[in-house]
């Protein structure tokens, strides 16, 4: 029986490996660089959570008093 496994032909398997490290070295750059430009929105977000949370409030209020 053959091994399926194994490379057939001129295949270098040190190649893919390569570019795969290549890609994994620079994803936490671009993830890094997303996570410092996160802070503003993530403000924006609590904002709005706490703003509509006294909305609901403000409603519950007015229709039970």
């Amino acid at each position: 029986m053959a091994n399926s496994q194994a490379p057939q032909g001129n295949h270098d398997p040190a190649g893919s490996t390569q570019m795969f490290r290549a890609f994994v070295d620079d994803a936490p750059q671009g993830q890094q660089a997303t996570a410092t430009s996160g802070g503003g929105p993530r403000i924006g977000l609590i904002v709005g959570v706490v703003v509509a949370v006294a909305i609901v409030a403000a409603v519950a209020w007015l229709a039970l008093g």
